[in-house]
């Protein structure tokens, strides 16, 4: 079957860092259906050649040892470029126009892409539906919605309410591109694909879950958007829940998109509401030094560039397990990960003598990027030490076992959008549940009442109170980089 990829906002830089090249590497992997064409929408003015030739240049850096100008050039003969601004109808019905002479046949799936600012996904959406470009009871017509989806539930719900007016519910695609990633799929096959792990997986043998999204880099360029959405928003809503909710998900049925996503929704009814002390007890917000005199940051801004969240999943599975989510800009290097620890062994038999150190307990640790795999850590004895202990490791690692080159996330979820396969996207109750989690925070953290905002140095793990949280707790964050290979 055809199919043609309609990419709005073709001049972006989504567009050639990451659409293009996936595709290009779908194309080259024989995976990218047959007789699929693509085609830029945008106001610059470009031929279709002139377009070509930039995506060319800029996919040989983004690219680099992969790209290959032979198969280039058979792939760029599947991409075109429509001129047009998505909010006039003029130019949509040009390109309405073009498509139809354009794609392969008359029953091409089509699959539209919004790479623009999310202020023009509403505009882009009526304008499609106005323009009778959306045949909202057919499977051949589809949309990928990057995030953010909203800025709260309320945005979020109105975006939702205008995409559903034009597409049905199923002909929506809400993108989140860490559920690309192969290390968070792996997620699931660990979990639902061994019976070793399953016993364990719940409250009787779990103390508590970490998941950790760190990044090294400060707030850059981008300080003046991130001054007015801050890390709850940027990365809590999405990434942060999103991981949580595999970590969390019961199994389903079969491995099918709508079951996939009801067990997902099911953790996020599940959260455990704050109310009154709770934002102060199970919160901790922070901000790098030197953030407010990034470019665009107002003096004495409050917006929080760290958090830790102490959250509940309320159901027989994990009652009174916390999950400590955790992300911030600026920390000592890039790393996300999720840290299931164990409980300790109900007797410690190795403990009688002041000279043995207390154990740690098992600790499973999911690495998702960059260095991803997966690693055990139990107790082994040291030998000819008496009964001394050690920590020993199992570990597993996707650069050691898989010789080729990892796929970017994007190249699984645009290969899922064509085929029309949303287990990896989000559903619209997903979203507005996600929100619901996340806005009473926001709200808490601009009331008069608000918890401090707590500095840290540039290359820490956040401010000092947030261990200091941990440790009152009588746990401690796993603060380890990811090694390399």
């Amino acid at each position: 079957m055809a199919h043609s990829i309609v990419i709005f906002g073709a001049s972006g830089d989504l567009t050639s860092r990451k659409l293009i090249p996936a595709l290009y590497s779908l194309f080259c992997k024989g995976r990218l259906p047959e007789d699929t064409i693509v085609v830029g929408v945008a106001r610059s003015e470009f031929s279709h050649d002139e377009w070509r030739r930039e995506l060319r240049e800029k996919a040989k850096k983004f690219l680099r040892d992969s790209y290959r100008d032979e198969t280039w050039n058979d792939f760029a003969k599947r991409v075109f470029y429509s001129p047009g601004d998505l909010t006039e109808r003029e130019d949509m019905l040009r390109l309405a126009d073009f498509l139809k002479k354009t794609e392969p046949s008359a029953d091409c799936t089509r699959l539209y892409y919004l790479a623009t600012m999310p202020q023009l996904y509403e505009p882009a959406i009526s304008q499609l539906g106005a323009c009778g470009m959306v045949d909202r009871h057919s499977s051949r017509h589809r949309i990928v919605i990057e995030k953010p989806i909203g800025t709260d539930l309320a945005s979020a719900k109105r975006l939702n309410q205008a995409a559903q007016k034009v597409f049905s519910e199923d002909q929506i695609y809400r993108i989140d591109h860490y559920l690309g990633k192969e290390s968070v799929q792996n997620m699931l096959v660990l979990r639902f694909a061994n019976s070793i792990f399953e016993p364990l997986w719940n409250r009787n043998y779990v103390d508590h879950v970490q998941i950790t999204v760190a990044e090294e880099v400060p707030v850059g360029s981008r300080a003046g958007y991130y001054d007015k959405s801050g890390v709850l928003r940027d990365m809590f809503q999405n990434h942060l829940l999103q991981l949580l909710m595999i970590t969390a998900m019961e199994t389903p049925s079969r491995y099918e998109a709508d079951l996939v996503r009801d067990e997902k929704v099911k953790v996020l009814r599940a959260l455990r509401p704050m109310t009154g002390e709770d934002f102060a007890e199970r919160t901790v917000r922070g901000q790098y030094e030197g953030y407010l005199k990034e470019k665009d940051v107002p003096a004495g801004s409050q917006t929080a560039t760290f958090a830790a969240l102490k959250l509940y999943v309320d159901n027989w599975r994990w009652n009174n397990v916390p999950f400590y989510l955790r992300s911030g800009k600026a920390m000592s290097c890039r790393t996300t990960q999720i840290v299931i620890q164990f409980r300790e062994p109900p007797h410690m038999l190795f403990t009688a003598s002041k000279k043995l150190i207390r154990p740690q307990a098992n600790r499973l640790v999911m690495q998702i990027q960059p260095a991803e795999g997966i690693h055990l850590e139990f107790q082994t004895k040291v030998p000819d030490a008496g009964m001394s202990l050690r920590s020993s490791d199992l570990d597993y690692s996707f650069d050691r076992e898989y010789h080729g080159e990892m796929p970017d996330a994007y190249q699984r979820l645009l290969l899922d959008a064509l085929l029309g396969d949303a287990s990896l996207f989000a559903r619209s109750d997903e979203v507005e549940l996600a929100w619901t989690a996340i806005d009473p925070i926001i709200a808490a953290w601009q009331s008069p009442s608000a918890p401090p905002v707590y500095s840290y140095q540039v290359g820490n793990w956040g401010p000092d109170y947030s261990s200091e949280w941990m440790e009152r707790q009588g746990r401690q964050w796993y603060d380890v980089c990811p090694v390399l290979h």
